[in-house]
């Protein structure tokens, strides 16, 4: 990754093997396009917008035990515009490392 990434505010450092993969306890919005996104994973919230649905730790219900996507190929559209190492990615790791250091439990519902 070279100046390109660094112009786009891409920081190349940003890996998610280095990563608590908080973006995978994100709320995850589904779109009307996202119609590959197998049923069993998905739940609607009060106000009813389909989201993925999510384990009893808050986690994504697609996400492996290698903590890897298994529906990666039919991942919702958000999922695909998320960029790792860009400014929403670092921020949000910011956020959950600033509530570790303050031993503030990370919830983010």
């Amino acid at each position: 990754m070279a100046l390109d990434a660094i112009e786009d505010g891409i920081d190349p450092t940003v890996q998610c093997s280095g990563c608590d993969a908080i973006c995978c306890r994100l709320t995850v919005v589904l779109d009307a396009d996202d119609t590959r996104v197998p049923g069993y994973l998905t739940t609607r919230t009060h106000e009813g917008l389909r989201v993925m649905a999510r384990d009893e730790e808050g986690w994504c219900v697609a996400v492996g035990p290698d903590m890897g996507c298994t529906i990666y190929e039919a991942r919702p559209t958000v999922c695909r515009r998320f960029v790792m190492g860009a400014p929403y990615c670092r921020d949000i790791r910011q956020v959950h490392h600033d509530q570790l250091r303050r031993g503030i439990p990370l919830t983010m519902y």
